[in-house]
């Protein structure tokens, strides 16, 4: 896998941005380290022997000189409300797939909205939300959804033992906050509302080793977005233990530490995803270590399938329509552990 490939990583020195950067050199691909900030680009490329091509959004020409003769780009770096616009457009023009790792409903949202006719019609590849929150959620709810043709309603649950935020991660909730007027978003009645009360706490039975944890009811991630892209659910309900809801928002909390020499952190998490229709309820759970860390293997494996031909269609399309679901979750248990439905 991997054959060689170039893949020019946009935001390839931030926190996320490393990691995808080492997990394509460790699939084989050959990493083009692109971004803003020449001089972080500069002693990545020092520290890690690959090129680096510095890149602004608001330079078309750069962007070009970035993606030129890469089979895909992943772009890494937030707010992506500011950066997916310009690095897709890159991508049309430079004929090569693009995934991202966005966690912004909204930015997520813009482009299903703005590029599903253009990315369609030259049948290019465009995956946002292809990390963590948005990507895992959709690809276990996809799974659980077996041979069901439509569902009620999709919950999905988050315990994460700490949730240590990046810089990355708070200046994209900023900008997110910003564009909802301090207000949240839900997925309802097959449609993205917006609220200004604020959200229940309740309790939510985890499977092991978690156990019954107080949750944020409506602490809606990504998977508002993805999962309604494509499966019939128009209730999309998304829960966070509350430690971890605090951790991100709260100013003095510290960013992610590395607790061994892979560069994770002690950071662990269960995703339990339960969809239910009618008096049928199915359930699938993934295990893990690493929210950030575990974005790269999603990313680098949505673009090896996409340059090897194993995708179900073109456009802009959520993980769970453009892979098969099942097989993709398969390829991912050297990194997270998954149930699903027999």
């Amino acid at each position: 896998m991997g054959s060689a490939q170039m893949v020019t990583v946009f935001g390839a020195y931030g926190h996320t941005g490393r990691f995808v950067v080492e997990e394509l050199r460790r699939r084989g691909f050959v990493p083009v380290l692109a971004g803003r900030d020449a001089k972080k680009l500069e002693e990545l490329a020092a520290a890690t022997g690959f090129e680096a091509r510095p890149a602004a959004v608001d330079d078309p020409a750069g962007l070009d000189r970035a993606l030129d003769g890469a089979a895909a780009v992943i772009n890494a770096a937030g707010p992506f409300a500011h950066t997916a616009a310009p690095v897709i457009e890159a991508a049309l023009r430079a004929g090569v797939p693009y995934v991202d790792v966005a966690a912004e409903i909204e930015a997520n949202a813009d482009t299903f909205a703005h590029f599903a006719d253009r990315a369609r019609d030259a049948g290019a590849v465009v995956v946002p939300a292809m990390a963590f929150y948005g990507a895992l959620g959709d690809l276990l709810a996809t799974a659980a959804m077996g041979d069901l043709t439509s569902a009620d309603e999709a919950h999905v649950a988050y315990a994460l033992n700490n949730w240590h935020p990046t810089e990355g991660t708070r200046k994209a909730g900023a900008v997110s906050r910003e564009r909802r007027g301090g207000g949240r978003v839900v997925y309802s009645e097959g449609r993205l509302r917006y609220r200004h009360d604020a959200p229940a706490t309740t309790e939510w039975d985890f499977p092991r080793p978690v156990g019954r944890r107080e949750v944020i009811a409506e602490f809606t991630m990504a998977d508002v977005v993805t999962l309604p892209s494509h499966l019939d659910i128009p209730e999309v309900r998304t829960y966070m233990t509350v430690g971890a809801a605090r951790d991100v928002v709260a100013p003095d909390s510290p960013a992610p530490v590395a607790a061994g020499p892979d560069g994770r952190s002690d950071q662990t998490f269960v995703i339990d995803v339960v969809v239910r229709s009618g008096d049928t309820e199915r359930r699938a759970v993934a295990r893990g270590n690493d929210i950030y860390a575990v974005t790269a293997p999603l990313a680098v494996e949505a673009v090896d399938r996409i340059l090897t031909g194993r995708t179900r269609t073109t456009g802009v399309a959520s993980a769970g329509r453009l892979f098969d679901a099942v097989d993709f979750l398969r390829a991912l248990e050297a990194h997270i552990d998954v149930e699903l439905p027999s």
